[in-house]
């Protein structure tokens, strides 16, 4: 690596007096500094224990309430489901399988586009990746 692409990697002043190898080992971009005299403290690890959560096996309560919406710490309760007739329309029509394939799609969509986009951009990384060279 040549010396001005040090310096504009850095950003260091061109008439620095400094050496560049020194401001880089100093500023531990290669790696921490080893100084004499000075001892390596040791990182320990603490070990975080895995927090249990609670389980709701009551089976009324799984019909009849959204368990874990719950957000205070204290007090609160979980949201009641409602009647089907409450909820707007729209959301019994939420497609919640796979996404349609290309060629259900309407090509006047942006979303058709960007399927083939996507497409086209997974085929060519394929094919990157089973060249030889």
């Amino acid at each position: 690596m040549s010396l001005a692409v040090v310096y504009r990697l850095f950003r260091l002043p061109r008439n620095s007096i400094i050496p560049a190898r020194y401001t880089i080992q100093t500023k531990e971009y290669a790696g921490p500094a080893i100084r004499p005299g000075v001892k390596k403290s040791k990182k320990t690890l603490v070990a975080i224990e895995k927090k249990v959560l609670p389980v709701e096996t009551d089976v009324n309560r799984l019909l009849t309430h959204v368990c874990g919406t719950n957000i205070y710490k204290e007090g609160g309760e979980d949201v009641e489901l409602k009647s089907d007739s409450e909820y707007p329309s729209w959301l019994w029509n939420i497609r919640t399988g796979p996404p349609p394939p290309l060629e259900e799609l309407d090509p006047n969509t942006k979303q058709y586009w960007r399927r083939l986009r996507l497409l086209g951009l997974r085929r060519n990384n394929k094919e990157r990746t089973t060249r030889k060279f």
